[in-house]
């Protein structure tokens, strides 16, 4: 159900075109606010629990910033609060966006005819009650063989900087070089549909205790 057919309003706790795409073709409104963290500030052995930390940690700056500003007191609505985070899993390690054309040229080159994991988490939070529901689910895609010319292309556009693991399935430079995706592709791009839709319904039902002391499972 869209959020303009419902009594419920929707913040996105992310600037990623990809996700605010996506959010928009599961048909829903939403207004958009970052969480502007340190996210190499925190740190989880395990991709899965690295992604989940890091939406729970985006949450909880943003819901922060919205008690700071008085802004949950001022809406009669009950708002519901997304955040997400992906990595990309490569021969057993967790790669975030690139720092440097250097380390952007080596992920892409890594892909190249190989095939990578891609792990995305979801928090949905409701502000009325503070209660959270969150998971994460995982994709695997392989690759053609991506010609040096493309990877030039993709680091000169600054392509690799804005994504984790310098994946950008959907660009037009990438999907030709696309064998196959194993999993759901829009937990690729950063927001799996199915499983924010299940997380936004649960915590709409879920009760919980007041905003500011969130009860995360």
């Amino acid at each position: 159900m869209a959020a303009g057919e419902s009594s419920f309003k929707l913040i996105l706790g992310s600037s990623s075109m990809a996700r605010q795409r996506i959010l928009t073709e599961m048909g829903y409104e939403f207004t958009i606010m970052t969480a502007d963290i340190d996210e190499k500030s925190i740190r989880k052995e395990k991709p899965e629990e690295l992604v989940t930390a890091l939406a729970e940690a985006k949450a909880d700056a943003i819901m922060s910033r919205l008690q700071n500003t008085g802004m949950l007191d001022k809406d009669a609505l009950t708002t519901l609060l997304i955040t997400a985070d992906t990595v990309v899993v490569y021969k057993g390690m967790i790669r975030e966006k690139p720092c440097n054309e250097e380390e952007a040229r080596e992920f892409i080159k890594g892909y190249s005819g190989g095939h990578a994991a891609v792990v995305g988490s979801v928090l949905v939070t409701n502000l009325r009650t503070g209660a959270s529901k969150g998971g994460w689910e995982s994709a695997e895609v392989y690759f053609h063989d991506i010609p040096e010319e493309v990877i030039d292309s993709l680091i000169d556009e600054g392509i690799p900087f804005k994504v984790a693991g310098g994946l950008m399935l959907e660009h037009p430079l990438t999907l030709p070089f696309v064998e196959a995706v194993i999993g759901a592709s829009d937990t690729v791009m950063g927001l799996s549909k199915s499983l924010t839709e299940k997380l936004i319904q649960e915590a709409l039902l879920q009760q919980g205790s007041p905003p500011g002391a969130p009860n995360v499972s």
